[in-house]
Formats: C-alpha cells, sequence, structure tokens
C-alpha cells in the first residue's frame, strides 16, 4: 500500500481507538508547525499524521482502508471491479459487446440516436459521485493546572513559574502573570497553551486557578484585609502614634487615649487594590499585651488604679 498509516502513527494495526488516539496526540504536539515554524518537513510529517488519524479514527474508512488500502476512496461499495485487459481496457470493451459473449451494440438500446447513451453514462456518474463530508475541526482540550502563590503575590501581583506535563511526556515551563488582587479560586486562562486538536482545530487552553497561601497575620475578605495589632498598656492608656506596615507601605496609626483591646481602627484605602474599582480598607484590632513578669510593687500599683476606677465590664454580656 502507497501510504501506511499504521506505520505513520507508529501503532499496530490491531491497536484500539484509544491507542491511535494517544499515538496522534503526541506526534501532533510533536510537528505542530506553531512549535516548529521554520521546519518543513515537522510540516509535512505533521499534515501525515493529521490524513492518517482522520482515516484510522473513523470506524467505516479504518474498515476499507484495512480492505483496500490508500486508494479505498476509489473503491465502489462493492469492491474492486474485474481486472482490465492490455492499456487498461476491460477484455469486453473492443468487441462493442456488454460482456463476454454479448454482442450488442449498446447505441440500438436507444435508438441509435446517441442522447440516451450519453445521458445514461451522465447519471450513472452523478449516482456514483461519492460526497466526503470532513469533520470540522474541533477545540483541543483544556488543561487544568492549580497554583499555590503566596499572600503577598495575591494581593500585589506578580510572575510565577510552572511546569507543565504535555501529552507526549515532555515538560513545558511556562511564566504565568499574577495580576493585582486575584482571589482565592479564580482562574486564570493562558489561551493555546492546553491540548492539540484532533483534526487540525485550535489547540485547547491551559486554566490555571490560584490558591492564595495564608498570612500569619493579615487575613483578606474580599478587597478587606483585617490585621491585630500589639500594643502595650502605656500606649492604651496615654495614647501613642506606631507604624503599621500594609501592603503599599509603612504608615503612622494614631492609637487614641484609653484604648481597650478589641477597638478596631478603619483604613481607607489601605487594603486590596485591583484592575478595576477603588482599593478596600484596612481595618486594624488593636491587642494590649501587658509586660510580662510584672513586680509585686506595679502590680500593687495597678490594682490601687484599678479599685479607683472600679467598672465592670461584662455588665451587658449576657446568654
Amino acid at each position: 500500500m502507497a501510504d501506511d498509516y499504521y506505520a505513520t502513527l507508529g501503532v499496530g494495526r490491531t491497536a484500539s481507538d484509544e491507542e491511535i488516539q494517544t499515538a496522534y496526540r503526541q506526534l501532533a504536539r510533536q510537528y505542530h508547525p506553531d512549535l516548529n515554524p521554520d521546519d518543513a518537513k515537522a510540516k509535512k510529517k505533521f499534515q501525515e499524521v493529521q490524513n492518517a488519524f482522520e482515516v484510522l479514527n473513523d470506524s467505516k474508512k479504518r474498515e476499507m482502508y484495512d480492505r483496500y488500502g490508500s486508494a479505498y476512496e476509489s473503491v465502489g461499495p462493492g469492491g474492486p471491479g474485474p481486472a482490465p485487459g492490455p492499456g487498461g481496457v476491460p477484455p469486453w470493451a473492443n468487441s462493442g459487446g456488454s460482456g463476454p459473449g454479448v454482442d450488442i451494440n449498446i447505441e440500438d438500446l436507444f435508438g441509435g440516436g446517441g442522447g440516451g447513451f450519453s445521458d445514461l453514462f451522465k447519471n450513472f456518474g452523478q449516482r456514483g459521485k461519492r460526497t466526503t463530508r470532513r469533520a470540522a475541526p474541533t477545540r483541543g482540550s483544556n488543561i487544568d493546572y492549580e497554583l499555590t502563590v503566596p499572600f503577598t503575590t495575591a494581593v500585589l501581583g506578580g510572575e510565577a513559574q510552572i511546569a507543565v506535563q504535555l501529552p507526549e511526556g515532555r515538560t513545558e515551563t511556562i511564566q504565568v502573570k499574577i495580576p493585582v488582587g486575584i482571589e482565592d479560586g479564580k482562574k486564570i486562562r493562558l489561551r493555546g497553551q492546553g491540548n492539540p486538536s484532533p483534526n487540525g482545530g485550535p489547540d485547547g487552553d491551559l486554566m490555571i486557578k490560584i490558591t492564595a497561601a495564608p498570612h500569619p497575620h493579615f487575613r483578606r475578605q474580599g478587597k478587606r484585609l483585617d490585621v491585630r495589632v500589639p500594643i502595650t498598656l502605656a500606649e492604651a492608656i496615654a495614647g501613642a502614634k506606631i507604624d503599621l506596615p500594609t501592603p503599599h507601605g509603612t504608615i503612622t496609626l494614631t492609637v487614641p487615649p484609653g484604648t481597650s483591646s478589641g477597638a478596631k481602627l478603619r483604613l481607607k484605602g489601605q487594603g486590596v487594590k485591583s484592575a478595576k474599582g477603588a482599593a478596600g480598607d484596612l481595618f486594624a484590632e488593636l491587642q494590649i499585651v501587658l509586660p510580662k513578669n510584672i513586680g509585686k510593687e506595679d502590680r500593687e500599683q495597678l490594682e490601687t488604679i484599678a479599685a479607683k476606677y472600679a467598672e465592670n465590664p461584662r455588665t451587658e454580656l449576657k446568654w
């Protein structure tokens, strides 16, 4: 046979549909023109692989190919005709008959006018035409990938490298741009970086699901950021100005005098920014941290102060 489609795909003649599809995906990726832009041999090989897969992936075409070879499309439904004589002419054609031992002039069947003769073969040709419809090209399947990025990268944006396992077993390193303010669970689409099409259509996409790693101090809700800020007893009583790190730089936070633990200060526009809309806010929750190993004299002074300002902070605490 002129073209051995099985050899082109590198599979045996008893290969299953799954084996044929797997072999095709590997070869299509290897010889794809986009990956070999200046390689004429690769382009030719890619076309051969496409042709072979189109036949072997279709059960009817494959059956005809197995019976008659790569010239199967020229064979009618009943199989090949009788062997031709010298010069490619059937043995009975020179006698003017319709077959061996038959001496009938075919023109006589139509009154000798010739019109019927030509019409017969015209109609026969129309009935004998085979219309071959090619399946519309389909997109290759997408590749799903999960990527965990640092909390700060999800808020501020950045870049990351990922290693994608391709169908033919090769690993490809891809640079991914992380947009500013991307939320946990969102997906980034890289067009044309997925699996190749099985029949000449566009490649699929690479779908990257982003997971943000937790931060030891900050928490995020959409564009809102929350952070717990430790302050000393003296800062809580007398008030103070303290430095507070934020995603956009260190700012000065004013602690009002007489601040209790749990008080929240709202900092507008210091939360998560994004490509669209205004930035979120940052909420700083103040937490009083008592000194370690307070001496007896200091403890007595605190007790004296507490007795002077006797209050029950739990009067409104109910079940």
